[in-house]
């Protein structure tokens, strides 16, 4: 019965997640979940005290995009970027869909997944309003490169981190492992994407919008933005967390524009969307929940048989199960839980690797999947914008299918 009471406790969490009843916040539900297993004794408080602490890295990764973001939005970044994204498109929606999948595929790549939501998607929607096209094409296509670039590198995605834990690949064997995996994710994503997208991208948007030029605050925030890159890369080459430098450079660049600018801090503070940092928390908990009533145990027992058997095939079913499970309880936590159960399964690289392209990918098929098309949400709903999450489901229905698929034979192929 507990273990019962535990799935439907973590599904109608999820659900409060997907649907929002009463219009309440992500976070109130995956807080109440998160309260409701420890208030029924279905998980001691010692327990989700300490599955709460298993996400500080992540939580310093995240309020350190989020700090870049805002003050990049209050000084002007997106806005300049949008003007010259607009300029570059030609008067092209198909253009300009086609760029932002492309810059997308280098900020996940580079500073991961959750800043493609984060940072791009504000100078995306300011694009597509400053050229007068239709938002939502191009507003996809940052949520589905978000996690279809999300396993070039290490660094592309925080759930990487938490697959692999301290038995990361050297960089040279992740690559070898994961390129022609990546290359298929993102080139099948962006065909089957622009297809399903082909009647909204028709006409002509504008060609020139009036630019002004960057304001000092902003160049900070761009060069920012990019000490964040170079932190991330060298924190992930030498095998660092990657929360520190992330919160470090935010706070840094934070402090020095609202210095020169002579602004107090609550003027960004409060335009922060901190929701996000209590519902990575409650997910977390929730995890640890079905983690203590045998969940890894279920996942761990038929991942060490196959892995013995048959691995190959043993990676390929593991990533479309997890990648499948992904969109029901969000990838990050799971992620956690893959790589607990692959550990006690004593599972080779190659199993692990299906598991975190599951992981990575599956969630394009969901809002909840994965935390960066959470923050998506956000981030669109900040600039007064909606997606309604069956309409996500129906475009995620084709696109993530096949580019599971095809990413998990291309890993096998290697």
């Amino acid at each position: 019965m507990t273990s019962v009471a535990v799935y439907a406790v973590a599904g109608l969490a999820t659900a409060g997640v997907i649907f929002r009843p009463f219009r309440l916040p992500e976070y109130a539900y995956a807080l109440a979940g998160a309260a409701l297993v420890v208030a029924a004794g279905l998980l001691p408080w010692q327990d989700a005290l300490a599955a709460v602490g298993k996400g500080a890295d992540v939580y310093l990764f995240l309020a350190g995009m989020m700090l870049l973001s805002e003050v990049a939005r209050q000084e002007g970044l997106f806005d300049w970027t949008a003007t010259h994204a607009v300029a570059f498109a030609r008067g092209s929606p198909r253009r300009l869909f086609a760029l932002v999948y492309a810059v997308g595929a280098l900020v996940t790549i580079f500073l991961s997944n959750d800043a493609t939501a984060v940072v791009l998607t504000p100078a995306v929607y300011a694009a597509a309003k400053a050229a007068r096209a239709n938002p939502l094409p191009h507003l996809f296509a940052c949520a589905f490169i978000a996690n279809a670039a999300s396993f070039v590198l290490p660094i592309s995605n925080p759930a990487n981190l938490v697959v692999f834990a301290e038995r990361m690949p050297p960089l040279v064997d992740w690559l070898r492992m994961f390129a022609a995996p990546s290359l298929a994710a993102v080139v099948l994503t962006f065909v089957v994407l622009r297809w399903s997208q082909r009647a909204a991208l028709v006409g002509a948007i504008a060609e020139h919008v009036d630019e002004k030029p960057l304001s000092t605050g902003g160049k900070l925030s761009a060069a920012g933005l990019g000490a964040a890159a170079l932190a991330l890369t060298f924190a992930s080459y030498t095998g660092r967390d990657l929360g520190p430098p992330t919160f470090g450079c935010g706070l840094g660049v934070t402090a020095l524009v609202l210095a020169l600018a002579r602004r107090p801090p609550a003027s960004v503070v409060r335009q922060v969307s901190w929701g996000v940092l209590p519902l990575v928390a409650g997910l977390f908990v929730l995890v640890e929940a079905l983690a203590h009533v045998g969940a890894i145990g279920a996942l761990a027992a038929p991942l060490a048989d196959g892995a013995r058997t048959a691995p190959r095939e043993t990676a390929v079913l593991a990533g479309l199960v997890v990648g499948g499970l992904t969109n029901i309880a969000n990838n990050l936590p799971l992620g956690l839980l893959s790589s607990f159960a692959a550990e006690a399964a004593h599972a080779p690289p190659l199993v692990k690797a299906g598991l975190l392209i599951g992981v990575d990918l599956g969630p394009n098929l969901s809002v909840t999947g994965s935390l960066a098309t959470l923050l998506w949400l956000v981030a669109i709903r900040r600039e007064g914008a909606h997606v309604d999450p069956f309409a996500f489901l129906k475009v995620g229905a084709l696109v993530m299918p096949p580019a599971l698929a095809v990413a998990l034979l291309a890993l096998v192929a290697v």
